[in-house]
């Protein structure tokens, strides 16, 4: 070897492959790791569905995509030769590609058997702590700290929602409202968002894709122009937009709620089939007075599932029926 050649480039790979709440949860693990290793490239693995989710983050310096040709895949992934891997997928399709690459690799823990108890047995032996700083044991050993700044979700320039653009009774302040999320158990329904809003000292602007469109015609019926629906007219990162000129977020357990924590927007959280003991809650180290939580306690049938139904098992979709409107809208209240 010439000694006077320069070292190779430090690479590591973070793979991630979904869903857009739990891409934006792992930035900060980006973030720590590329000030902690400024001449290390920085990779990303994920769907293709969800990479602009990340494609604007200033992190990174390749994105790699997961598709349905795994074996050209792991071939792009050999030529860069890795020095290490960051696993914060932990599934069956992320250790297919680390033992095919066969370079030094972590993870975090998932705890999926102690979520079993908790859905199962009402059991919970959940540690008191956010999913976020499970993920730093997957970088212990590269010595990354975690510099408690919270989550990163950068707004592509060119996909900006102006304020010119809203209609005239939003331009003095409104409240964003996510509709959407990929499990029904997890949506804020029509009626209690109806509910809510009947008490706010500011319109709505409600949010998601054209799966709740519906839904967000129910709502404009009932409140007329107070409640605007944007669900199925935005992008992503017009969305994102939209939830930072906000003063506040509306939203069940979705992938926006993460989003608006990395825009450092105030969150009103309600959360039904799902707990936030599973570690999956807003998570502003540093602004914890933005975010509240709001559930039904005591329910003897939550958590009825780690991630959701298309609807309440019961029947009766309590945990988000039985949260008091009245309590939502007065702390909501307070940001307009």
């Amino acid at each position: 070897m010439d000694d006077n050649q320069p070292p190779a480039t430090e690479k590591i790979l973070i793979i991630r492959l979904s869903s857009i709440g739990d891409v934006v949860l792992v930035t900060p693990i980006i973030r720590a790791v590329k000030q902690a290793k400024k001449e290390a490239r920085l990779h990303f693995l994920i769907k293709k569905e969800f990479k602009p989710v990340i494609e604007p983050n200033p992190y990174l310096d390749k994105i790699h995509v997961y598709g349905e040709d795994t074996q050209a895949l792991i071939r792009e992934l050999k030529a860069e030769n890795f020095s290490y891997i960051i696993d914060l997928q932990n599934n069956i399709r992320s250790k297919r590609v680390i033992s095919a690459l066969q370079k030094p690799h972590k993870t975090f823990p998932k705890l999926n058997f102690k979520k079993w108890l908790a859905v199962c047995f009402k059991l919970n032996l959940l540690p008191d702590r956010h999913i976020v700083d499970r993920y730093f044991e997957a970088v212990k050993l590269l010595h990354v700290p975690n510099d408690q700044q919270g989550l990163n979700f950068f707004i592509a320039p060119n996909e900006t929602y102006e304020e010119d653009d809203l209609p005239a009774v939003f331009k003095n302040g409104f409240v964003a409202v996510s509709l959407g999320s990929m499990h029904g158990t997890k949506r804020i329904p029509a009626y209690k968002v109806v509910e809510i809003a009947r008490i706010l000292h500011l319109p709505i602007m409600l949010l998601g894709g054209k799966d709740v469109e519906n839904e967000g015609e129910e709502i404009v019926s009932a409140l007329g122009e107070r409640a605007y629906n944007g669900c199925g007219k935005f992008s992503l990162h017009q969305t994102a937009s939209l939830i930072r000129q906000s003063r506040c977020l509306l939203t069940g357990d979705t992938g926006l709620m993460h989003i608006a924590a990395a825009l450092q927007t105030p969150i009103a959280s309600l959360w039904g089939n799902t707990i936030p003991e599973f570690g999956m809650y807003p998570y502003m180290p540093q602004h914890r007075e933005r975010f509240r939580i709001f559930e039904t306690p005591r329910l003897r049938c939550r958590p009825c599932s780690k991630l959701g139904y298309k609807k309440c098992p019961k029947k009766h979709f309590r945990c988000m029926n039985q949260i008091s409107a009245i309590e939502v809208a007065e702390w909501i209240n307070t940001f307009a």
